[in-house]
């Protein structure tokens, strides 16, 4: 059965199945935030045949991806999640069984943290598309912002570098796959597939953070390099990366060759960690606390360079950028 054999209304009381009776049914929903919070919203849109194919993502994980997506730009900020909402394109052929393995994906993602789905839309389209807005709350004190990075501090990193695009080739040419353990593709595929967005590291860092201290960071959706930069840039600082201290996994080192690993780290995308620039000290422990990965991968300067450093090979520096990653246009 096809979503055009059961109408809007038919889809509409499927989708409700998936949320909370008492926020849902009215023309909006109503949230309630902490006194000394405040609102971060945050929207990410995800297109068929863009940001995902039935070749590699299933229905449930199609709606796994586009929740984490979000829900990482609100770990980002140093939030915690309220709600989301879920904004639906289908064409009409498409199978009603492919939009509640959608919604079953969402709620798995949703499930550790707690939070519903408060809302959203569906509609006729050419081209299946997902557009999410998730709801967060933040205390002043901890917000995490791009402009705010000190010169002098480390960049840090919550986890490996990769991975997800290490998944994404394996799901295109499983060929590839032959060196590896089951356990390792498994691995590599599930970073692609169902990344966690890293609310467990903001948890942490809040516990630990004095008072005083700014925290500056971004999620790493769009590569490692990316997030870097950005922040650089948005702070007008520059930043030394140690090539070998970038937390690259087992799995992706036996996939392909270390340069290429490299790169994949550096402008695959997709791997949703967050990037942090704090005080050594705190990012050292905050590494150790996490574990998993997390590892301090260089220091921000005072000039305006971003560059890629080998200290074993001291004249083989590059500039990182913005245009080697994945872009729309």
């Amino acid at each position: 059965m096809n979503v055009q054999d059961i109408g809007e209304q038919g889809l509409l009381a499927i989708v409700k199945r998936f949320c909370p009776s008492e926020v849902v049914g009215d023309d909006g929903a109503i949230i309630t935030a902490k006194s000394d919070g405040s609102l971060v919203v945050t929207t990410d849109m995800l297109v068929d045949e863009v940001h995902f194919s039935d070749r590699t993502t299933s229905a449930s994980d199609v709606g796994w991806r586009a929740t984490a997506a979000n829900l990482s730009d609100i770990a980002a900020m140093g939030a915690s999640p309220l709600g989301i909402t879920v904004a639906l394109g289908l064409t009409g052929d498409t199978p009603v069984s492919w939009v509640e393995e959608f919604y079953r994906g969402i709620s798995e993602c949703l499930e550790p943290f707690n939070t519903p789905i408060i809302g959203g839309d569906v509609c006729q389209s050419k081209v299946r598309c997902v557009s999410i807005t998730a709801f967060g709350q933040v205390n002043s004190q901890y917000a995490i912002r791009r402009n705010t990075a000190q010169a002098g501090n480390a960049i840090m990193v919550t986890g490996v570098h990769g991975d997800s695009r290490g998944g994404l080739e394996l799901l295109l040419k499983p060929e590839l796959g032959e060196s590896l353990t089951e356990a390792q593709r498994d691995c590599l595929i599930q970073a692609h597939q169902r990344p966690i967005p890293r609310l467990d590291a903001i948890a942490i860092l809040q516990e630990m953070l004095p008072d005083g201290v700014v925290v500056a960071g971004m999620d790493s959706s769009d590569g490692l390099a990316d997030a870097v930069v950005q922040i650089c840039q948005a702070s007008q600082i520059g930043a030394r990366i140690e090539k070998h201290q970038i937390p690259i996994s087992d799995a992706l080192k036996l996939l392909v060759s270390p340069s290429q690993a490299l790169d994949w780290a550096l402008y695959g995308g997709e791997d949703f960690q967050l990037v942090f620039s704090l005080p050594l000290p705190l990012a050292e422990e905050l590494a150790e606390k996490l574990g998993g990965g997390a590892a301090v991968v260089g220091m921000t300067s005072p000039d305006s360079q971003i560059l890629l450093v080998d200290q074993t090979q001291p004249q083989t520096d590059t500039i990182l950028v913005l245009n080697k990653g994945f872009k729309h246009f």
